[in-house]
């Protein structure tokens, strides 16, 4: 999912990097700078990464239900087909860079089902259709390395294949974050941050999640990370689809997300509730909406 075609590729060189070259990243925007404004927590409440960039709810009510209340929300099918893709892609590649020859047949009698309140039926098909994607796009970049590297060793043919930090778990305590963080994906030749999402209609917010972990990271590594992307995954006709969205994480973002994490912080920290948005403003697929209105979430089926 995270391997760029010869168009990202061009799009990389000849666009994001030169204008990151030029426009450049405010150094008080960096993650590095954790410690000062306007990084700086000024709560000691720590949310997870995807309080803090999920936009469904208008006014917030999700993170005051989730974090105030503690309101168990039902699980809808959209979350758990995503928690299925992302185990798939991450297993498989890790997997490959272990030099483990794992069948999808294996990995699929391996997952804890119990933990997953879903008819396996209804997710086997974009399951493997991922593994499969993922094993073939790994062949080919392997051979593709091999033949043009006869010399190198088999440790080098397998992390040029694969570039990829996957699930690094980190913490984002400085940043006002759980201390138990967990990327999808570092491209570390390239240095992007990739986000993966299980959804086929994109939005503006979905950006906030990969430059949120650019700034951990940054925090955490200080490594400065210029770009930024969102793998969409999305399951038509049981075809599979992947997009991807490749962008500049510039000083708007960085502060957009800023931001969301102050607001979603103060909402917890205070223990104040928003108050319901009207039902027309409600995101279909909250999971809160339940709790809100008394009705059941959406299943979001992307099949």
């Amino acid at each position: 999912m995270y391997f760029l075609s010869e168009v990202e590729h061009k799009l990389l060189i000849h666009k994001l990097l030169s204008t990151a070259r030029e426009v450049q990243v405010s150094p008080q925007l960096r993650g590095w700078n954790w410690y000062q404004p306007p990084l700086k927590p000024y709560h000691d409440t720590r949310l997870p990464m995807y309080s803090v960039v999920s936009k469904f709810c208008p006014t917030d009510r999700d993170i005051y239900l989730s974090h105030v209340e503690r309101s168990k929300a039902p699980v809808n099918f959209r979350m758990v087909l995503g928690k299925i893709v992302h185990g798939v892609v991450s297993d498989c590649l890790l997997d490959y860079l272990r030099q483990r020859d794992v069948r999808f047949d294996e990995w699929w009698n391996n997952v804890r089902w119990d933990e997953i309140p879903y008819d396996p039926g209804t997710l086997r098909k974009p399951a493997e259709a991922s593994w499969n994607y993922m094993e073939r796009c790994l062949k080919a970049r392997y051979s593709e390395f091999s033949a043009a590297q006869p010399y190198a060793s088999e440790q080098d043919r397998l992390a040029s294949t694969a570039p990829f930090l996957v699930e690094h778990k980190i913490s984002g305590e400085l940043l006002g974050l759980s201390g138990l963080l967990s990327l999808d994906c570092y491209d570390y030749l390239r240095g992007i941050m990739f986000d993966l999402t299980v959804d086929s209609r994109p939005k503006e917010w979905h950006r906030l999640a990969p430059v949120g972990y650019a700034l951990v990271f940054e925090s955490v590594h200080e490594v400065p990370i210029d770009v930024c992307g969102v793998v969409y995954v999305s399951f038509l006709e049981e075809k599979l689809s992947v997009r991807k969205d490749l962008f500049f994480a510039n000083d708007e973002l960085r502060s957009w997300w800023i931001q969301e994490r102050d607001r979603k912080l103060e909402i917890v920290a205070e223990g104040r509730d928003p108050g319901k948005p009207s039902r027309s403003e409600c995101e279909a697929s909250c999971i809160q909406c339940s709790t809100c209105w008394g009705e059941s979430p959406s299943r979001d089926v992307y099949l």
